[in-house]
């Protein structure tokens, strides 16, 4: 196993108000294994969900390197799958058609029929296999959120970056979730940097804090 899988070097962001630049991230380091799972946590307002989203390549860093794989993570891209707080989903589309958006993109080469057969595939492992075809004004919010994982896992990312993915969740269906997760990332144990305030969480899913 690559032993530097994810490198993160002196990162920082700073952001420019009137009263000069506000520093919300400095001096940022971190490495994970291939195939570790990290939880993050601490106060909110600290950063945490800034770095998230500079390894996502969805915020520009003002300082410091990310480097993925060996390759420097410069903006966003199907090899990181993430799962936010809240699963943002198009509330025109199928739970189907949502997790088909990013399964298109990464598998053109694939016909309509197998890329079908991914999304359902993944749906069927969160368990929704029956709600394939509901939209998501039909689901609860933890079903919402289990076609955020789904969404995620189908397109065979590196890496998973998880903001704080069950914080709106209640405590049985967090559980549940967690469960969910674990049985996902138990089979092909994907790197993994998890955001979240619950520090029993963070010792239950992580191989590291």
């Amino acid at each position: 196993m690559n032993h530097k899988y994810l490198e993160i070097h002196q990162l920082g962001k700073s952001f420019d108000t009137p009263l000069g630049p506000t520093h919300v991230v400095e001096g940022f380091d971190l490495t994970l294994r291939e195939g570790e799972f990290v939880s993050i946590i601490g106060h909110s307002g600290c950063g945490k969900s800034t770095v998230l989203s500079m390894v996502a390549g969805l915020t520009e860093s003002s300082q410091g390197a990310i480097i993925l794989a060996g390759k420097e993570v410069v903006d966003a891209g199907p090899d990181r799958g993430v799962v936010f707080q809240a699963p943002c989903l198009l509330a025109w589309l199928s739970a189907l058609e949502n997790v088909r958006l990013g399964v298109d993109q990464v598998y053109p080469k694939k016909s309509r029929a197998e890329r079908t057969e991914i999304a359902s595939h993944h749906l069927r492992q969160v368990g929704l296999g029956e709600s394939l075809h509901r939209r998501p004004a039909e689901l609860s919010l933890g079903m919402r959120q289990r076609v955020g994982l789904a969404r995620a896992f189908a397109l065979s990312p590196r890496m998973l970056l998880l903001d704080e993915p069950f914080g709106m969740l209640d405590s049985l269906t967090r559980i549940e979730l967690q469960d969910v997760l674990l049985e996902l990332w138990a089979q092909d144990q994907k790197t993994a940097i998890m955001i979240t305030h619950d520090v029993d969480e963070a010792v239950f899913l992580s191989d590291r804090v």
